[in-house]
């Protein structure tokens, strides 16, 4: 090998080992420091990418619980409400039967009244007065089914016991149902469901007799409880075609939608809906009932009764809606830890391999210095040849 001195190839080759020993000496310390293998773009392009879309979906679903939380919170405020209303009705079925007694006077029967009027007057206090985060939760929230749905005006003819909406948008929704094809089509216009309700009817594809069947319409948002001959709590029953051109009106309320997904969609929210619960309101209805004498006393009690159960059903919903929250907390939370197990596979760095890495980079660095000063020295040996 020839001796040069204006180029040192030794030297260069001594010194770009060291740069890139002292670059890879840098990255490892900085990996170590933030604990992250992916600081920029360059360390793995792809896997940022990756990254950043899980850490996104991350937060997303850490909203969600929170939000999930807050949604069983606010339906504990209105339960712990109509639990009071429910005690407070109870009070007035045990006035209206004292005061359905000839053992009552009409002087007594007007101190019973006025207590009565009282608690009718103190459960729609109740009711505007129950709110969560400056909303009222007891006078309509979420949703509402429009009492001059055909579906329950008609229910003589339709067969319709009872419907009930998670999720559906407002607007009119109406059926069709051809006569023998065991189907239903319910729809709004922009989205159309059709079920086939051949398993839940009989041979002559009718409802059971004293039984009652739910048609779920899952994608629009609605369950329709179809009832058959004497079925209790109903006026009609359903024999296949009987729904054609019926029609369900749903109002467009406040609230009553809890975003529990970290996207749009359906499916990422949980929709409830909670009907006015004001005495004077058409769903508990106890407005034009009195105690002031014996008949209307009586009277009284198959309203109040109603009205009990009305509240009853509705707590109930309540309370499934919170246990189903429950259960999305934990799916929720589940899920968290998973997506973050597979951010982390991507993002974290490997302590124990970068130490590795760093001590390796160390030592080659040392090494590399030692020799870049060997390599130098190596030209001076021209000297000798000049001297």
């Amino acid at each position: 090998m020839p001796l040069r001195i204006n180029n040192n190839i030794a030297a260069l080759n001594a010194r770009r080992r060291l740069n890139a020993n002292n670059r890879d000496l840098n990255l490892r310390l900085e990996r170590l420091s933030s604990g992250l293998r992916v600081n920029r773009a360059a360390d793995d392009a792809a896997g940022l990418s990756v990254r950043e879309s899980m850490r996104a979906e991350i937060s997303g679903l850490k909203m969600n619980v929170l939000n999930a939380e807050q949604a069983s919170n606010l339906l504990q405020v209105a339960e712990g409400s109509l639990n009071e209303i429910n005690a407070m009705m109870i009070r007035m079925r045990e006035l209206a039967v004292q005061s359905s007694s000839s053992t009552m006077t009409d002087q007594n029967r007007e101190s019973i009244q006025a207590e009565y009027s009282q608690i009718l007057q103190e459960i729609d206090r109740i009711s505007l007065s129950t709110t969560y985060n400056d909303q009222v939760l007891l006078t309509g929230f979420g949703n509402s089914i429009d009492t001059a749905s055909t579906t329950l005006t008609a229910s003589d003819t339709s067969g319709v016991a009872n419907l009930k909406i998670s999720g559906a948008s407002s607007g009119t929704y109406t059926f069709e149902d051809t006569a023998g094809d065991s189907t239903i089509t319910l729809g709004n216009g922009v989205v159309t469901q059709t079920i086939d309700v051949g398993q839940i009817l009989d041979s002559n594809l009718a409802v059971v007799t004293q039984t009652s069947v739910v048609a779920n319409f899952d994608r629009l948002g609605i369950q329709v409880t179809l009832a058959g001959h004497n079925a209790a709590s109903a006026t009609g029953s359903y024999v296949d075609g009987e729904l054609e051109g019926q029609t369900i009106i749903i109002n467009a309320g406040t609230g009553g939608s809890f975003q529990v997904g970290p996207d749009d969609g359906i499916n990422n929210r949980i929709e409830t809906t909670i009907p006015d619960m004001r005495a004077s309101g058409a769903f508990i209805n106890l407005n034009t009932t009195s105690v002031a004498t014996i008949n209307t006393s009586r009277s009284a009690l198959s309203q109040i009764d109603q009205a009990i159960t009305n509240v009853s059903n509705v707590r109930g919903d309540l309370g499934a809606l919170m246990n189903r929250l429950t259960f999305t907390v934990s799916f929720t939370e589940n899920e968290i830890e998973n997506i973050q197990s597979s951010e982390s596979s991507i993002s974290d760095a490997d302590i124990a391999d970068e130490v590795a890495r760093m001590t390796r980079s160390q030592i080659l660095s040392q090494a590399a210095t030692a020799m870049l000063a060997q390599a130098n020295a190596v030209p001076q040996t021209a000297l000798q040849l000049l001297q």
